[in-house]
């Protein structure tokens, strides 16, 4: 599993999220049954579909997460002040992963940062920050727009 799969998983993305059917549902012989799509329909119906081996764009996985309420909810509650908002290290750190540089560097390259920006970890951090922003928005995140700029 990758970290960024890791992070969607401490967020409530994913397989178990009811939010939408992973599997066809049984038929119980309702109108609104005959209308629902199965999984295989699902996965070439849904914008921005992606493989059906569980990939980054993969429909079942699909989500909402209201990323903000989850994040503000956790922050309330952990023992220390974490302005997950704008860093990076806060952000993981409140959700329980490995903040360190070696991490960062690790999740950076996974989701593509550009390598020049690599070699100094502040820009890194920024750009990291706001990546997984747009990132979890692409898989169903609620995220205000001024976290993804």
């Amino acid at each position: 599993m990758g970290l960024f799969d890791r992070i969607k998983e401490k967020l409530g993305f994913g397989h178990d999220d009811k939010t939408v059917p992973t599997s066809p549902q049984p038929s119980t012989g309702t109108v609104a049954d005959a209308n629902r799509p199965d999984a295989a329909s699902n996965a070439t119906t849904v914008p921005g579909a992606g493989s059906a081996l569980g990939g980054v764009g993969d429909s079942s996985t699909m989500s909402t997460v209201d990323v903000t309420a989850k994040l503000d909810g956790m922050a309330a509650s952990h023992s220390e002040q974490l302005n997950w908002r704008t860093s990076i290290v806060d952000l993981l750190k409140l959700l329980g992963l490995d903040s360190s540089l070696e991490h960062r560097k690790e999740l950076a390259t996974e989701l593509g940062c550009p390598p020049q920006l690599m070699s100094d970890s502040a820009q890194m951090n920024t750009w990291l920050h706001k990546t997984v922003m747009q990132k979890l928005a692409q898989h169903g995140g609620t995220i205000p727009p001024e976290l993804l700029t």
